[in-house]
């Protein structure tokens, strides 16, 4: 099975709980592991942005990775997050992390640094070529500062060992300039909730999803429709998470995503500084919204 049908449909970028004393909570971890996989979801991604990472040690990922595998036991394929802005520091965790474990490593573009093209160009080439595993590039210009341009991610797309990437430009002309370009064995996931339905109108493979962490069924359902091309059916699901979508992102993922998680008794509703909980206000929209 190719790269591009193994990654098909709903991957969730899985939050980091933590206990009230801020160190990890792997209970609650696996409680939101066993919900997502039960409700549907296609793989998982261990260790992306929405779980805190910046905030980890190396010994706190490495344990998270660890444990995640042994309770997935299987289950679904695993992505692994391993990115930063310092390429020599990812090449060297890429050759010494346990990648035996996971499909293929999600390695978001160089953050602050704002590398021209021929520097993402070249900062990918270089990871690509020390991973044991498969690499999924990600452009997420809101969080890096720099957008990696259509031309770069096909340019990269024919570079040996990077097999897809997980779009979230915000900007679905350039999705579709993707799209259109490149390679046919190329995995094409979007990064923005929001925008899933559109996209997948347009020809992407999926989505690594925020939101599908708490409500994996009906999320999974909608891009499944979506393939289908069942686009009747992917709206009926998309519409009532429209709202969803707004709060989750209103001020800061993951705050979002575990307030979210929180009321729905999976976590608890802590996150490292400098990311805080989400203001009262918020809260009640989201306790409101659970309502409905």
């Amino acid at each position: 099975m190719s790269f591009r049908e193994q990654l098909k449909g709903t991957g969730v970028a899985l939050v980091t709980p933590f206990a009230e004393d801020l160190s990890v909570d792997f209970d609650a971890l696996g409680k939101v592991i066993d919900f997502d996989i039960a409700n549907g979801v296609e793989y998982l991604v261990s260790l992306g942005t929405t779980g805190e990472t910046p905030t980890l040690s190396k010994k706190e990922k490495l344990d998270i990775f660890n444990f995640t595998h042994e309770k997935v036991n299987g289950r679904v394929p695993i992505v692994v997050g391993i990115g930063g802005n310092c390429t020599q520091d990812i090449i060297d965790t890429v050759s010494s992390f346990p990648l035996e474990k996971a499909v293929a490593v999600l390695s978001a573009s160089p953050y602050y640094n704002k590398p021209s093209q021929e520097g993402i160009y070249q900062h990918y080439k270089a990871i690509a070529a020390a991973s044991p595993k498969p690499i999924i590039l990600y452009n997420v210009p809101g969080r890096t500062g720099r957008n990696m341009e259509a031309e770069t991610t096909i340019r990269l797309a024919h570079e040996k060992n990077i097999i897809g990437i997980k779009e979230a430009s915000n900007n679905i002309a350039q999705c579709i300039q993707i799209l259109r370009d490149r390679p046919e064995d190329f995995l094409v996931v979007s990064g923005d909730d929001d925008l899933v339905l559109p996209e997948l109108a347009c020809g992407i493979d999926g989505v690594i999803s925020v939101a599908a962490n708490c409500f994996p069924k009906a999320f999974s359902d909608m891009v499944r429709a979506g393939l289908s091309n069942d686009f009747a059916a992917a709206r009926k699901l998309n519409n009532p998470l429209i709202e969803a979508y707004n709060l989750l992102f209103a001020e800061n993922n993951p705050a979002g995503v575990k307030a979210f998680l929180s009321e729905l008794g999976l976590i608890k509703n802590y996150l490292r500084l400098p990311v805080v909980p989400v203001s009262e206000g918020l809260e009640q929209k989201i306790k409101n919204y659970l309502k409905k």
